[in-house]
Protein backbone atom coordinates (compact mmCIF):
# COMPACT_ATOMS: atom_id res chain seq x y z
CA UNK A 1 0.00 0.00 0.00
CA UNK A 2 2.75 2.52 1.08
CA UNK A 3 4.61 1.79 -2.55
CA UNK A 4 0.67 2.17 -4.29
CA UNK A 5 0.49 5.56 -2.20
CA UNK A 6 4.29 6.87 -2.80
CA UNK A 7 2.93 6.15 -6.51
CA UNK A 8 -0.09 8.73 -6.12
CA UNK A 9 1.49 11.63 -4.68
CA UNK A 10 4.57 10.92 -7.17
CA UNK A 11 1.47 11.84 -10.28
CA UNK A 12 0.01 14.04 -8.37
CA UNK A 13 3.47 16.12 -7.74
CA UNK A 14 4.75 16.34 -11.39
CA UNK A 15 1.22 17.09 -12.25
CA UNK A 16 0.56 19.95 -10.32
CA UNK A 17 4.67 21.30 -11.28
CA UNK A 18 4.02 20.68 -14.69
CA UNK A 19 1.09 23.25 -14.95
CA UNK A 20 2.82 26.23 -13.65
CA UNK A 21 6.54 25.86 -15.34
CA UNK A 22 6.72 28.79 -16.97
CA UNK A 23 6.04 31.47 -13.95
CA UNK A 24 8.27 34.45 -14.61
CA UNK A 25 8.91 36.79 -12.08
CA UNK A 26 7.09 39.58 -13.77
CA UNK A 27 3.84 37.63 -13.73
CA UNK A 28 4.76 36.49 -9.99
CA UNK A 29 4.55 39.93 -9.30
CA UNK A 30 1.87 41.53 -11.68
CA UNK A 31 -0.51 38.41 -11.15
CA UNK A 32 -1.79 37.22 -8.06
CA UNK A 33 -3.59 34.36 -9.98
CA UNK A 34 0.19 32.92 -10.77
CA UNK A 35 1.21 33.60 -7.03
CA UNK A 36 -1.74 31.82 -5.74
CA UNK A 37 -1.07 28.63 -8.30
CA UNK A 38 2.60 28.77 -7.17
CA UNK A 39 1.77 28.03 -3.54
CA UNK A 40 1.30 24.58 -2.90
CA UNK A 41 1.19 24.34 0.82
CA UNK A 42 -1.75 23.61 1.59
CA UNK A 43 -1.59 20.61 -0.86
CA UNK A 44 1.27 19.62 0.87
CA UNK A 45 -0.42 20.17 3.92
CA UNK A 46 -3.45 17.89 2.74
CA UNK A 47 -0.94 15.28 1.43
CA UNK A 48 0.77 15.48 5.10
CA UNK A 49 -2.60 14.30 6.39
CA UNK A 50 -2.47 11.13 4.00
CA UNK A 51 0.90 10.09 4.58
CA UNK A 52 1.16 9.00 8.15
CA UNK A 53 5.00 8.31 8.19
CA UNK A 54 5.57 12.09 8.73
CA UNK A 55 5.23 12.50 12.41
CA UNK A 56 8.65 13.27 13.32
CA UNK A 57 11.74 15.03 10.88
CA UNK A 58 15.19 12.94 10.82
CA UNK A 59 16.44 16.25 11.73
CA UNK A 60 15.62 19.47 12.85
CA UNK A 61 14.60 22.33 10.49
CA UNK A 62 15.01 26.03 11.63
CA UNK A 63 11.72 27.73 10.88
CA UNK A 64 11.99 31.18 9.15
CA UNK A 65 11.07 33.83 11.12
CA UNK A 66 7.39 34.89 9.83
CA UNK A 67 6.42 38.19 12.40
CA UNK A 68 6.67 41.15 10.76
CA UNK A 69 6.72 44.76 12.42
CA UNK A 70 4.89 47.25 10.11
CA UNK A 71 7.00 50.38 10.41
CA UNK A 72 10.33 48.34 10.62
CA UNK A 73 9.34 46.45 7.52
CA UNK A 74 8.41 49.73 5.54
CA UNK A 75 12.08 51.61 6.26
CA UNK A 76 13.40 48.88 4.90
CA UNK A 77 14.32 48.98 1.49
CA UNK A 78 12.98 46.44 -1.33
CA UNK A 79 16.01 45.22 -1.69
CA UNK A 80 16.55 44.28 1.87
CA UNK A 81 13.39 42.89 2.26
CA UNK A 82 14.08 40.41 -0.61
CA UNK A 83 17.66 39.86 1.07
CA UNK A 84 15.78 38.92 4.19
CA UNK A 85 12.75 36.65 2.31
CA UNK A 86 15.48 34.71 -0.04
CA UNK A 87 17.77 33.68 3.71
CA UNK A 88 14.85 32.29 4.71
CA UNK A 89 14.00 30.42 2.04
CA UNK A 90 17.43 29.35 1.55
CA UNK A 91 18.13 28.09 5.18
CA UNK A 92 14.77 26.44 4.80
CA UNK A 93 15.80 25.08 1.36
CA UNK A 94 18.74 23.82 3.15
CA UNK A 95 17.38 22.15 6.36
CA UNK A 96 14.61 20.65 4.27
CA UNK A 97 17.36 18.67 1.98
CA UNK A 98 19.13 17.73 5.15
CA UNK A 99 15.85 15.85 6.62
CA UNK A 100 15.78 15.01 2.90
CA UNK A 101 18.63 12.96 2.66
CA UNK A 102 18.37 11.40 6.02
CA UNK A 103 14.62 9.95 5.10
CA UNK A 104 13.49 6.94 4.32
CA UNK A 105 12.17 6.19 1.01
CA UNK A 106 7.99 6.55 1.09
CA UNK A 107 5.60 9.63 1.37
CA UNK A 108 7.17 11.02 3.91
CA UNK A 109 10.13 11.42 1.39
CA UNK A 110 7.79 12.55 -1.24
CA UNK A 111 6.54 15.18 0.78
CA UNK A 112 9.91 16.99 1.38
CA UNK A 113 11.02 16.17 -1.75
CA UNK A 114 7.96 18.18 -3.19
CA UNK A 115 8.79 20.80 -0.15
CA UNK A 116 12.16 21.03 -1.57
CA UNK A 117 10.90 21.53 -4.75
CA UNK A 118 8.32 24.41 -3.88
CA UNK A 119 11.23 26.54 -1.95
CA UNK A 120 13.73 26.22 -4.31
CA UNK A 121 11.12 27.44 -7.00
CA UNK A 122 10.07 30.30 -4.56
CA UNK A 123 13.76 31.28 -4.24
CA UNK A 124 14.13 31.09 -7.90
CA UNK A 125 12.12 33.49 -8.93
CA UNK A 126 12.91 36.05 -6.32
CA UNK A 127 16.55 35.58 -6.81
CA UNK A 128 15.36 36.96 -10.83
CA UNK A 129 13.10 39.58 -9.08
CA UNK A 130 16.43 41.78 -8.48
CA UNK A 131 17.77 41.68 -12.19
CA UNK A 132 14.04 43.37 -13.31
CA UNK A 133 14.38 46.24 -10.68
CA UNK A 134 18.26 46.61 -12.15
CA UNK A 135 20.13 45.35 -9.08
CA UNK A 136 23.93 44.35 -8.76
CA UNK A 137 25.17 43.02 -5.44
CA UNK A 138 22.32 42.32 -3.14
CA UNK A 139 22.42 43.51 0.63
CA UNK A 140 23.35 41.57 3.54
CA UNK A 141 20.55 40.88 5.73
CA UNK A 142 20.24 40.02 9.25
CA UNK A 143 19.94 36.04 10.20
CA UNK A 144 16.27 35.49 11.77
CA UNK A 145 15.39 32.48 12.52
CA UNK A 146 12.71 30.83 15.18
CA UNK A 147 13.26 27.84 16.75
CA UNK A 148 14.07 24.18 15.26
CA UNK A 149 11.17 21.80 14.73
CA UNK A 150 10.77 18.33 13.78
CA UNK A 151 7.27 18.86 13.02
CA UNK A 152 6.74 19.19 9.20
CA UNK A 153 3.29 20.18 9.78
CA UNK A 154 4.60 23.31 11.91
CA UNK A 155 7.46 23.81 9.13
CA UNK A 156 4.92 23.94 6.75
CA UNK A 157 2.60 26.26 8.37
CA UNK A 158 5.78 28.32 8.87
CA UNK A 159 7.01 28.41 5.00
CA UNK A 160 3.37 28.97 4.24
CA UNK A 161 3.21 32.27 6.80
CA UNK A 162 6.58 33.38 4.94
CA UNK A 163 4.97 33.21 1.61
CA UNK A 164 1.69 34.97 2.40
CA UNK A 165 3.54 37.24 5.20
CA UNK A 166 6.44 38.91 4.16
CA UNK A 167 6.86 38.09 0.66
CA UNK A 168 3.30 39.16 -0.45
CA UNK A 169 4.27 42.51 1.33
CA UNK A 170 7.75 42.58 -0.78
CA UNK A 171 5.26 42.03 -3.88
CA UNK A 172 2.79 44.32 -2.86
CA UNK A 173 5.68 47.37 -2.81
CA UNK A 174 7.21 45.96 -6.22
CA UNK A 175 3.82 45.85 -8.21
CA UNK A 176 2.98 49.56 -7.72
CA UNK A 177 4.71 49.33 -10.90
CA UNK A 178 2.78 47.23 -12.83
Amino acid sequence: IDLNLSIVLNLVMVASELSHVHTRPIDFVCDSEARRMMNKVKDLQVEMVVCSAVDALPSDIKLPCIRIHKATWERKSVHEQRAEILLSLGTLAQDVRSARTLSQPGCGLTLLERLEHSINNYLHVVRLLHIEQGEQVGPQAELCLGRPSKDLGLVLKHFGLLLTGKLEWLIAEMAKGC
